[in-house]
């Protein structure tokens, strides 16, 4: 007999009865603020995740009272984009069931923090009111499908965000636990259970080996960061007009301390396809992946290393063969930066678009500055739609040129302001981290503004305070803030002391180096010091910082992922 060597989550999968488990039970259960280990495994597919405070942990253990159990809460919202109606009911919802905020993601949604369990069905419910849902925003499914920021500013970018709900739609699980399990729907008997299987023509009952990420770019903006996903699709227009996609595999930014199999890897590009083809490729990459993909090992069971184990010829041939077509020819692109444009623009039917900048993501009310009640008067007024992008920002969209003035007035009566005090914070960006986030070892999202505040400061004395130099942090090498592709990249190792990673390219296209390890806030500082002003004195005319390290001999370029780990000439 073959020894099964899956692992555990393989099982719990197998076993789950199409992602139901024992959650509806451990709802019911009062006497604990958590749910059983394998159903949280499964509750992730369902868009959530539980969490404690950790803040609290020493002064609840002191007392022996169990952790201060909550649940994260995800939302798929392919493409980002958000009416009216719907932002005003889910300000309510983080006032009433939430830590009254909203917090935007790197994967273009929102995260509700703080839900406790007897609120947990309370709020999928109403989040289900608003014609949006939680399903498949986590787990080893398809997540949230991200398309370039805005669907109104050209022709292209409205294909893009149609791509993103047609291709989200198409590979959602088909199962009814999520009805079942939150919208009181109809049962599944044990009777039927079996011929359920047939509800997963995609997915099987294992689902895949681990999380699947799509995005989809429109040139020259790389604002979903397209190298870092399993799938991209990047716009291609030829004489003014719309005329398919060149298609990305391989992309991913996780990996684990001190193992050096594990690594970041950026896509490859496989060809172009006409746009009908767009959905088929979508479900022959993913299921290749379903297929190929490492059940055994879940640290190298993404996408990226199936690319790296089979040859990216031999995974794009079989691509092909489940498509029934070849691939064509890349055509030819160009990518200029990965952030996100801060100000208005002006879209091709001539109405307006304002992208304001979110520090980190979190849209709340702090003391002279109550963007979130600014928000929702704009919401309630109706005089523009809202996009959520995948630099954690925010685009108030589709404004009449006579509602400019009415936007501006609105947003500086709340102390928003559409300027940030460099290019550096704008090209800024950190995962949540502490205290929530059972994975982070260093904090992040709290720790950030403060460290831009303090290199805003050499970046001043150098010259170069208008200049965008992308910095992103995560608090765990898990990557979800995309920190590889930063020019300058932190990730946490411990509380106070992070990794520091240089010469990311600009515009998305390389993975940076690891430069100085385990170092405090004041190490940072001192190692930037002198390279920030090398940079001002030494750049030639349009270099990027990250491309300036490189040629200046302070880091070895990153060619591809496998070499992530090599030629490191780490500084002391």
């Amino acid at each position: 007999m073959t020894a099964d060597n899956r692992s555990k989550n393989e099982h719990i999968k197998e076993d789950s009865h199409q992602l139901r488990g024992t959650i509806l039970d451990g709802l019911s259960e009062v006497v604990t603020g958590a749910i059983a280990e394998d159903d949280t495994q499964l509750l992730k597919f369902h868009g959530s995740y539980m969490q404690d405070d950790r803040d609290l942990r020493g002064e609840r253990a002191k007392k022996k009272l169990e952790k201060a159990f909550s649940f994260m809460i995800r939302l798929r919202i392919p493409g980002g984009l958000v009416t009216p109606k719907q932002w005003i009911a889910l300000d309510d919802i983080a006032s009433t069931y939430a830590n009254n905020t909203l917090r935007l993601t790197t994967r273009a949604t929102f995260q509700y923090h703080g839900v406790i369990k007897s609120n947990l069905k309370r709020t999928m419910q109403a989040i289900n009111a608003t014609c949006l849902d939680t399903i498949a925003a986590c787990g080893d499914v398809n997540r949230n499908v991200m398309s370039a920021a805005n669907p109104f500013l050209s022709k292209a970018h409205g294909k893009a965000y149609d791509l993103a709900k047609g291709v989200s739609d198409h590979l959602l699980p088909r199962t009814g636990a999520y009805h079942e399990i939150w919208l009181d729907g109809e049962k599944v008997t044990d009777a039927t259970r079996k011929a359920e299987v047939g509800e997963e023509p995609i997915y099987g009952v294992h689902y895949l080996p681990r999380k699947f990420k799509i995005v989809i770019a429109v040139p020259p903006d790389n604002d979903v960061d397209i190298f870092a996903h399993d799938l991209g699709f990047i716009a291609i227009e030829e004489k003014g007009e719309f005329v398919g996609w060149n298609v990305t595999v391989g992309g991913g930014m996780g990996m684990t301390h001190g193992e050096l199999d594990t690594f970041p890897r950026t896509a490859d590009v496989l060809g172009f396809v006409a746009p009908e083809d767009a959905i088929p490729v979508a479900e022959a990459v993913m299921t290749t992946q379903r297929d190929w993909g490492n059940r055994n090992l879940r640290k190298r069971a993404r996408l990226k290393y199936t690319m790296e184990d089979r040859g990216v010829e031999a995974f794009k041939a079989e691509v092909e063969k489940r498509l029934g077509k070849p691939f064509g020819a890349t055509r030819p692109y160009t990518f200029k930066s990965t952030g996100d444009v801060i100000g208005w623009r002006q879209g091709h039917d001539k109405k307006w678009h304002l992208t304001l900048f979110i520090e980190n993501g979190r849209i709340k009310d702090v003391p002279g500055e109550t963007a979130k009640t600014a928000y929702r008067k704009l919401a309630e007024q109706g005089i523009c739609e809202f996009v959520l992008t995948s630099n954690q920002n925010l685009i108030l969209t589709n404004i009449a040129p006579k509602n400019k003035p009415k936007i501006e007035a609105l947003l500086k009566e709340h102390g928003v302001s559409i300027a940030t005090s460099s290019g550096m914070r704008r090209s800024s960006m950190a995962c949540v981290s502490l205290p929530t986030c059972g994975l982070a070892l260093a904090e992040s999202e709290r720790f950030l503004p403060g460290l831009i505040t303090d290199i805003e400061k050499l970046t001043e004395k150098a010259g170069l305070r208008d200049d965008e130099i992308v910095v992103r942090m995560t608090g765990c090498p898990n990557g979800c803030g995309r920190p590889y592709l930063a020019e300058i990249g932190f990730v946490g190792r411990t509380p106070g002391i992070y990794n520091l990673y240089l010469g990311a390219a600009f515009d998305g296209s390389r993975l940076n180096k690891l430069y100085a390890q385990d170092v405090d806030r004041a190490k940072i500082l001192a190692l930037l010091d002198p390279l920030i002003a090398r940079y001002a004195k030494e750049r030639t005319e349009g270099e990027h910082f990250g491309d300036f390290v490189i040629r200046a001999g302070v880091i070895a370029a990153t060619k591809q992922g496998n070499e992530f780990h090599s030629d490191l000439n780490l500084v002391s």
